[in-house]
């Protein structure tokens, strides 16, 4: 069983354009799309699309319409109570797949509840292989409360993916002898981590890659898979670093395709892929969710009708230093 955890849940609602979004001007849009989303609640659909056991557990209002889209897919989940409704996000998707993002806070948890929602993971994720810890966190919940699970989580013998970005990850791998096992960065991400540019990052595959093993060698992780965009994504471990790149698609929208990166990278594992056969499966969810609309989640046959993915092994040995503030490339 895997179990995801998403502290802020939204509705996702995604408007189509007619044409280039221009500030300012008045445009049209297709009838709306409402999903629920949120980083884990993305991850778990995909995982249940593929027929495995997953469990989705979210902070939301009792008869909250969040809850009501998600018992719509027949996902499994449990909804811990709260006292305000979840947000929703809204994407604005142009007809050359460009999406622009606008995310709400999400409403503040009090104690009482940020304690309820903490217990219910522990106790729901008892016996899970691994537990996805991903996305913002609402207000009233501190930085380093993924951290705190985390320790947690490991001690009874789940392991644990994490997905976040700024304070909340720099927390989350400010002890390497209790980091998860493995993080999903993307190249914007990684930089807030080690430094760097991310565009050169996304560019540069050997170059990502030794960032990538940067960050597992510094913060603890087992594996950083490094998301690149379109390019594709690297993968560090200890036994090396890979780079594989995406499979040629029409891209419709980018939301939750870094999630359902992540979810495949989580499927390929339980079912006993190895580290090159774990980011073949991922980059290719991502890629077919980058070309369905909104957030919808990739289904195995959506997965199947792209290209197959061929990962290449990069050298053990490349790593970066700094020197006056630029990033110098070592190949050994």
């Amino acid at each position: 069983m895997i179990v995801t955890v998403t502290a802020n849940p939204a509705i996702d609602r995604l408007l189509t354009l007619d044409g280039p979004l221009v500030r300012g001007a008045v445009g049209r849009t297709d009838a709306s799309l409402d999903q629920p989303g949120g980083k884990g609640v993305n991850v778990a659909r995909v995982i249940a699309a593929a027929g495995h056991e997953v469990v989705a557990v979210f902070p939301a209002a009792a008869h909250d319409s969040f809850v009501t889209a998600v018992e719509a897919t027949a996902l499994s989940h449990l909804a811990v109570p709260t006292a305000h409704r979840v947000r929703v996000n809204l994407t604005l998707a142009e007809a050359d797949g460009t999406t622009t993002k606008l995310n709400a806070p999400g409403a503040e948890l009090s104690t009482d509840e940020l304690e309820r929602l903490t217990a219910a993971i522990v106790t729901g994720s008892k016996g899970a292989s691994w537990v996805v810890l991903s996305g913002s966190l609402p207000p009233g919940v501190p930085d380093d409360w993924y951290a705190g699970l985390t320790r947690t989580l490991r001690a009874q013998g789940s392991r644990v993916a994490v997905d976040a970005s700024g304070a909340p990850l720099l927390a989350a791998l400010g002890s390497p002898d209790h980091a998860p096992d493995l993080v999903k960065p993307n190249a914007h991400e990684v930089v807030d981590l080690v430094g760097g540019d991310a565009d050169a990052i996304e560019a540069d595959h050997e170059l990502a890659a030794a960032t990538a093993q940067r960050v597992r060698r510094e913060h603890g992780p087992a594996a950083v898979l490094l998301t690149l965009g379109a390019s594709g994504a690297v993968l560090a471990t200890a036994d090396g670093s890979w780079f594989a790149a995406s499979p040629p698609i029409v891209p419709v929208s980018t939301v939750g395709a870094g999630d359902s990166s992540l979810a495949g990278y989580l499927l390929a594992e339980v079912d006993g892929h190895d580290a090159p056969g774990c980011l073949a499966v991922a980059v290719r969810h991502g890629s077919a969710a980058a070309a369905l609309a909104g957030s919808t989640p990739p289904t195995p046959s959506d997965v199947a009708r792209l290209d197959a993915v061929h990962p290449q092994q990069l050298s053990l040995h490349s790593h970066l230093s700094q020197k006056d503030g630029h990033v110098i490339t070592h190949h050994g």
